[in-house]
């Protein structure tokens, strides 16, 4: 396995690059679409192949956007943004369809659709919890409370409240985890509404997380700590911790056919992991700046295969860089 660099794209934004997704096809488009989301306030979508632009830029929010995500129909999209709020839009007209309020004083940051798009999750931050909105009425569903590890060994701040800065969905749905400022990982069963257990051995921030799209109980994470680590989110289990990052791992994403995944640091590198080996078998030097996102395409064929397999990042440099993975 490989990445290839296809093309990078200064001054994608007018600010840091916070985001980045990819937007499945649809019936406005036959192909996949790049999404992202600056600290310039603006949402832009870009052509798989060039990184041409795809739409006008789409502006809603007041501060920074610092997550999106993309509905599965490829139609909608949500972002969230240091404003605290959420905006769901039309991708290809950039019209709002819902401004999500919290229903206290919250913030919202990292979110996530489920796999049939009947849920967008969202990290609550400081109220420790994630809430989950219903996709056809854009009504709060669920405020689901995260609980504090009381083991010391699972968080290294057992007096403080967790700060919930992420969120991601097994492929089944039946899974939901969140990442904390503590390091802490919180795991909770979807169809019974319950939390079973936290995963333990990060000490620093986890600002990424991301189910195998091949295998519902592996879960990845990367921490502030420099550490990417491989769980059993089922089995409660650390199943590997890799280390190469010389800063923060702000980014992690697996590829498509299962065999790979990938990270972008603020060591302003994307490293490639063979999950095989479990160990990082390349680093891209292409951002001159600390990489905040890395996203691969989801492939035509559906999960566990490859096919034209790309991989984007985004950096504070304001570039986008493309990459072929092979």
């Amino acid at each position: 396995m490989k990445l290839s660099g296809i093309k990078s794209a200064e001054s994608s934004h007018d600010d840091s690059i916070w985001a980045a997704t990819w937007v499945p096809p649809s019936s406005a488009s036959s192909e996949c679409l790049l999404l992202t989301g600056s600290l310039d306030e603006s949402v832009r979508l870009w052509r798989a192949d060039d990184l041409s632009p795809a739409a006008p830029p789409s502006r809603g929010h007041s501060l920074g956007v610092v997550s999106l995500a993309a509905h599965p129909s490829g139609s909608l999209a949500a972002a969230s943004s240091l404003d605290s709020l959420v905006r769901v839009f039309h991708l290809h007209t950039s019209a709002s369809v819902a401004l999500l309020h919290p229903d206290s004083p919250s913030e919202a940051w990292g979110l996530n659709f489920n796999p049939k798009g009947s849920l967008l999750a969202v990290a609550g931050g400081a109220s420790a919890s994630i809430k989950l909105w219903e996709t056809t009425t854009w009504q709060l569903a669920e405020t689901v409370p995260v609980p504090h590890p009381t083991d010391r060994s699972q968080s290294p701040n057992p007096s403080s409240a967790s700060f919930i800065l992420a969120v991601a969905w097994s492929p089944d749905g039946r899974r939901l985890a969140c990442s904390s400022y503590d390091g802490s990982v919180a795991v909770f069963d979807t169809e019974r509404a319950k939390f079973l257990h936290h995963l333990s051995g990060h000490h620093m921030p986890v600002r990424s997380l991301v189910f195998s799209p091949v295998d519902p109980r592996v879960l990845f994470t990367g921490s502030d700590d420099s550490h990417v680590h491989m769980y059993d989110a089922e089995g409660r289990s650390l199943v590997a911790a890799m280390c190469g990052h010389a800063g923060w791992v702000s980014s992690v994403d697996a590829s498509p056919d299962g065999a790979a995944l990938a990270t972008g640091s603020a060591d302003r590198t994307v490293r490639l992991w063979d999950l095989g080996m479990r160990a990082a078998v390349q680093t891209m030097t292409s951002h001159t700046d600390h990489v905040w996102g890395v996203a691969f395409r989801p492939s035509a064929s559906g999960p566990g295969t490859r096919d034209a397999g790309r991989l984007a990042s985004v950096s504070d440099d304001k570039s986008i860089s493309l990459y072929d993975y092979s």
